[in-house]
């Protein structure tokens, strides 16, 4: 090996990194999908929607780590600041799934453990005829 190959692969160990930085750059970069639910949520039913989400939707998500799972977030709506349309009467939460790509996205919608756990959100809202946007990270 030589000594400059040798330098560069001690400090790309020494920094945490197994892949060298030269391979890390000419790997091809896929930019993920973030899929939007605009959730109205029955204020009734606020704390059974949030149970589900942070005690079994949420982990059932998490465990498609390594399979295209990047992040998922259930925001409460606070305000609109500025801007128009404002969202449609009742709706007081957006949920935010981001992927590595939309065909892994599918591969968990189309799962048992999805399928198992989205009603137990979808069950909370007051219309089923949400608005859904699926937008690309650019």
């Amino acid at each position: 090996m030589q000594r400059r190959s040798l330098l560069q692969l001690i400090a790309a160990i020494g920094a945490g990194s197994t892949v060298p930085a030269a391979a890390r750059a000419a790997a091809p970069t896929r930019k993920p999908i973030v899929l939007y639910c605009d959730l109205a949520v029955d204020p009734a039913r606020e704390q059974e929607m949030l149970d589900a989400f942070h005690q079994h939707f949420l982990p059932a998500a998490r465990s498609f780590r390594g399979r295209g799972f990047i992040d998922l977030k259930m925001l409460k709506l606070r305000t609109v600041i500025q801007g128009q349309p404002a969202p449609p009467a009742g709706v007081n939460y957006r949920f935010q799934l981001t992927y590595e790509s939309e065909e892994q996205r599918q591969v968990w919608i189309r799962s048992d453990v999805h399928e198992r756990n989205w009603p137990l959100i979808e069950r909370t809202v007051l219309n089923r005829d949400y608005l859904v946007l699926l937008t690309d990270a650019v």
